[in-house]
């Protein structure tokens, strides 16, 4: 059973497909008003549709992050369908693969700017709503690449989230006068429709032995984790980043 947000208002960026999509999801069964953000319209306004089918408040918006002016667009948009703000749930990420030697100054820009610069223009944009509450929420989807491990033809995507956790941080000291709590998940190897577009089944099998849980992660598994951090339960927890990768990280080199 999902902790309660029921009645909170609560702004899921990256929610076409993937953990933001499982986010959604999720806390709409918990009970929250959502606003969904992302790219792809079609997927978005399908989940949307299926959100309200069993109950939900739920719609969907088509930002690009990528424009620096679509966080406040966003945020203001967001605020205005659901009368409030109290959550922000920052899921939108790209990870393009692309060798060191090959990495251009515009790919590097596009990643930073999807995964951390709109982390920070979202928050900026959303403090004035979140904080007339004083039980304001942000959560930022992090990884374990870049924080915590490195990963070739990466660079640029660990890089963004290793600054997602330091801004995370920060903002969790500044934020916290207002009542607003700033947290992070940081999820290890999770089966969304990308990943599983690319693994036959030896490679999933593979994976599995190395994850001392035993299985890969499901979006659902971020979800509950995102959710704890909306939650009323975690008014005492700011600036800190929750591993959820099911011990992944965890074993020595054998």
């Amino acid at each position: 059973m999902p902790v309660s947000l029921t009645d909170r208002a609560a702004l899921i960026t990256g929610a076409s497909h993937g953990i933001g999509r499982g986010v959604a999801e999720y806390f709409a069964a918990a009970g929250a008003r959502i606003v969904c953000s992302g790219r792809d319209a079609a997927a978005g306004a399908d989940l949307a549709a299926s959100l309200r089918a069993d109950g939900a408040t739920a719609s969907f918006a088509a930002f690009d992050l990528l424009d620096p002016e679509a966080p406040r667009a966003l945020v203001e948009h967001a605020a205005g369908e659901l009368g409030g703000l109290d959550v922000v749930i920052h899921s939108a990420g790209i990870y393009p693969a692309i060798p060191l030697a090959e990495l251009r100054l515009e790919d590097w820009d596009r990643v930073l700017r999807t995964n951390l610069t709109a982390a920070m223009l979202l928050t900026q944009a959303a403090t004035p709503f979140l904080e007339r509450g004083g039980t304001g929420r942000v959560v930022m989807i992090s990884s374990i690449t870049g924080p915590r491990t490195g990963f070739a033809e990466l660079a640029h995507y660990g890089a963004s989230k290793a600054g997602l956790e330091g801004f995370v941080r920060a903002a969790a000291v500044e934020l916290a006068p207002a009542g607003i709590t700033v947290n992070s998940v940081a999820p290890g190897t999770i089966m969304t429709e990308t990943l599983g577009g690319l693994l036959d089944d030896a490679t999933r099998d593979m994976l599995k032995t190395r994850i001392p849980a035993g299985r890969i992660g499901e979006p659902a598994d971020i979800a509950s984790a995102a959710a704890y951090f909306a939650s009323a339960e975690a008014s005492f927890v700011t600036g800190q980043s929750l591993i959820i990768d099911g011990g992944q990280t965890l074993p020595e080199i054998q």
